[in-house]
């Protein structure tokens, strides 16, 4: 799968940003990380690429917070090199084109998918 870098994230979160169409992909709010809504169907998006450096490197638990924001905040920001981010996937919705990250969550007995909306406002090129 490509590598998409800073740059590339920017502009796909800029074109998102101008997207005004209603969707059933925004019909609920994922300005912050959430479990896949049910009203979603994974079969309307494509993957279009990785935040993931090294699929065979373990990226680092550490989240960017210097705000005091938290993983389930909607202002939280959008680090490509900090948890969740360095390990999620780029969407692009088929119906309207709207970008999202994903990420596979595994906990102790279960894995959960889970989506956010790519934002430029929150994107943060902050190095690890």
């Amino acid at each position: 799968m490509k590598k998409i870098d800073f740059a590339q994230l920017m502009q796909l979160a800029q074109a998102s940003a101008g997207i005004a169409a209603p969707c059933s992909c925004n019909a609920v709010s994922l300005a912050a990380w959430q479990r896949l809504p049910t009203s979603l169907e994974l079969d309307r998006f494509e993957e279009i690429g990785t935040l993931m450096d090294d699929p065979y490197d373990e990226p680092t638990f550490a989240e960017y917070h210097p705000h005091g924001t938290r993983y389930e905040s909607d202002d939280a920001p959008i680090a490509p090199r900090y948890y969740p981010c360095n390990r999620s996937q780029l969407a692009r919705c088929l119906d309207c084109g709207r970008h999202y990250l994903r990420y596979n969550e595994a906990g102790g007995y279960f894995t959960e998918l889970r989506i956010r909306a790519l934002q430029p406002g929150l994107l943060v090129d902050a190095a690890l």
